[in-house]
């Protein structure tokens, strides 16, 4: 069922904020870490990953001293654009809705 493997990739309380994050534009691993206060570094790799394993981020090498690494969506990553912003319209009327009881 697609609407059964769409969740699949972005379940759990980290994922859409690192794409959220990512929809910004590239970042480095600080960043994301910044911008999503409450996430251990540990939880961050491993949903980074995972994004990375669906086809929802990439990875890049950054040479530099440290070598870095730099984060970006992919184009199946960034075609979530309309679904993040209705999320986020849902979102605001679940809040005001749930305020008026």
């Amino acid at each position: 069922m697609a609407s059964r493997d769409a969740l699949e990739i972005i379940q759990g309380k980290w994922r859409i904020p690192i794409i959220i994050s990512l929809s910004y534009g590239n970042k480095r691993f600080g960043e994301i870490q910044r911008d999503i206060t409450d996430i251990s570094s540990k939880m961050l790799s491993q949903e980074l990953k995972a994004l990375e394993m669906n086809k929802i981020v990439s990875r890049s090498l950054i040479n530099s001293l440290p070598e870095t690494s730099e984060y970006s969506l992919t184009p199946l990553g960034l075609s979530m654009k309309n679904l993040l912003e209705e999320l986020l319209k849902w979102g605001i009327y679940f809040r005001e809705e749930s305020i008026k009881k």
